[in-house]
């Protein structure tokens, strides 16, 4: 669905009604499934009436350069991708793929080489999931807007800059949004926030997205894009677009997202990858290392009827391979619910260390709604860093979660985090222990080393100083009260954790740069799936 070519493309356009909208997503991030906030502002606004077009550019952009032959290296790394370029694409976007991590991670790895040599812009460049180089800072607001200023200094930007002037000319937006959710997406997105400025300074810019709200709540905020970017947009964009728009929206009636612009045959993954969230925030809020409880995010769950709703008219209308679950947390209520009401369609996401997830009975419920993966934050396996840190989970439960879980057929992606105030290297041993303890369990491993949000009340109470030079960093560096610094906890993590060999096999299962978007495609219960359809 795309916007009518009903006026003029000049400074005096004017809509009758509600004004168009083009609605993009930058890159660099994962290019696995499509980007789900845009989808649930295009259904808004096709609600209300307002045209509107999204374009993934991030997807654009990372399957376009793949196939370009740029820079004068011929490496056998380098040649060997290019030659197997495009049965490397058709593995990943086939289930044959996924029968061999082996063959998948030379798929992968040779695609993100040709990309980041296509890419290369003087030192930056970019690739499946990042963007490198330290030329420009996504975290210092001068160097964005010197990405504003000059484009051609930045990955893929003739591809962004001839693409974007061909939709703007055709589609006639009054309002451009953009959608900043990650760092590694901030140089590209700003590179054509100043294309359309240039091109366009008639139209009215959007920014917003996650980042932006996280920069937006920072302590001591204040706006260093005046001038370029119209409006900076905190949290949910809906009723702000509607307002905007001149559509008076009042209170807005439920929603279902639109998925109709998506290109999903572009995807890397093998099918349809369907992202939807029944929430936002967290329902426990009460871990002391989280950013969302340090920004002060509330919870907002939309409900368990409207959600199961809303996830069967998008399994009859996208016809998912696989449902990901967004939520910080999935509900308790949703989980029931999900159990009692079975989709026929596999699904994964983030759940809390609950009692129940011990129950063996509950975990075959799971399994039988649907649930191949799920993610938990265990964090560490000292109960008392877990106590001291607000996480409201006991070793003992989640050791028993994680037997239940396997014995059920549920592959498990667990999350440990190293270096939080409370921790203490006789702690990080502890959590050695429980992931040796565990491991015949644990499907992967995320490991992770503390970073302080700098909106965080424990601020206050720590030696700081900056984790990254500028601006818009999100965290700050600190002085450990125990000794427990950064390097050292680095140095553990590297040297003896990641190197126990229990440890070291979980490890060596990971979908490389995909990691948790593509784990689940490699689970028992996914080919079970599979073999069913």
């Amino acid at each position: 669905m795309e916007l009518e070519e009903s006026a003029a493309g000049n400074p005096g356009m004017t809509f009758s009604g509600c004004s168009g909208m083009l609605l993009i997503y930058g890159p660099s991030a994962k290019p696995s499934e499509p980007p789900p906030g845009l989808a649930l502002l295009a259904g808004t606004l096709r609600r209300h009436g307002v045209r509107c077009s999204i374009w993934d550019a991030n997807i654009d952009a990372v399957t376009t350069e793949i196939h370009r032959d740029r820079g004068s290296q011929n490496d056998t790394w380098t040649l060997r991708g290019r030659r197997h370029r495009e049965s490397h694409l058709a593995l990943l976007r086939n289930w044959s793929g996924y029968s061999n991590l082996d063959r998948y991670r030379r798929a992968v790895l040779d695609l993100n080489r040709l990309l980041e040599i296509n890419s290369r812009t003087g030192s930056l460049f970019a690739g499946l999931a990042n963007l490198s180089g330290n030329e420009l800072l996504p975290v210092r607001s001068d160097h964005l807007l010197a990405a504003s200023e000059n484009p051609e200094r930045i990955p893929f930007h003739d591809l962004l800059g001839k693409r974007l002037v061909e939709r703007v000319e055709r589609l006639k937006p009054s309002i451009v949004g953009f959608s900043l959710c990650f760092m590694s997406q901030a140089l590209c997105t700003f590179a054509m926030i100043g294309m359309v400025r240039r091109r366009f300074p008639w139209i009215r810019i959007v920014l917003g997205g996650g980042l932006v709200t996280s920069w937006k709540r920072g302590p001591g905020w204040r706006n260093p894009f005046e001038g370029l970017v119209d409006d900076l947009v905190d949290g949910p964009g809906e009723s702000f677009l509607l307002e905007l728009l001149d559509c008076h929206p009042g209170t807005i009636p439920p929603v279902v997202a639109d998925y109709g612009d998506m290109p999903w045959d572009r995807y890397l993954s093998p099918g349809r990858i369907l992202p939807y969230a029944a929430s936002s925030g967290c329902y426990w809020n009460r871990c002391a290392f989280c950013p969302e409880r340090a920004e002060g995010n509330p919870y907002h769950p939309i409900g368990t009827e409207r959600a199961l709703h809303e996830l069967r008219h998008h399994v009859e209308q996208v016809q998912p391979t696989l449902i990901h679950l967004l939520d910080n947390a999935i509900s308790p209520s949703l989980l029931a619910a999900l159990c009692r009401n079975p989709l026929q369609v596999p699904w994964y996401g983030f759940v809390r260390v609950t009692k129940e997830l011990g129950e063996p009975d509950y975990c075959r419920a799971l399994k039988r709604s649907g649930c191949v993966m799920l993610k938990l934050g265990i964090e560490s396996g000292s109960q008392r860093v877990l106590d001291n840190e607000g996480k409201g989970i006991e070793v003992e439960t989640a050791e028993r979660a994680l037997r239940c879980l396997k014995q059920a057929g549920i592959s498990t992606y667990i999350y440990l985090l190293f270096g939080t105030v409370s921790e203490t290297e006789a702690d990080a041993r502890k959590t050695l222990d429980f992931a040796v303890r565990s491991s015949p369990f644990i499907d992967h491993l995320n490991l992770a080393l503390f970073n302080l949000p700098l909106s965080s009340g424990l601020s206050g109470e720590l030696r700081t100083h900056h984790h990254y030079e500028g601006d818009l960093s999100l965290y700050a560096g600190f002085r450990h009260p125990r000794g427990w610094d950064r390097a050292v906890v680095r140095r553990f993590m590297d040297r003896e954790f990641k190197r126990h060999p229990a440890i070291t096999e979980i490890l060596k299962q990971e979908p490389p740069i995909f990691t948790s978007n593509h784990a689940p495609l490699f689970s028992s219960g996914m080919k079970l799936f599979t073999r069913r359809g």
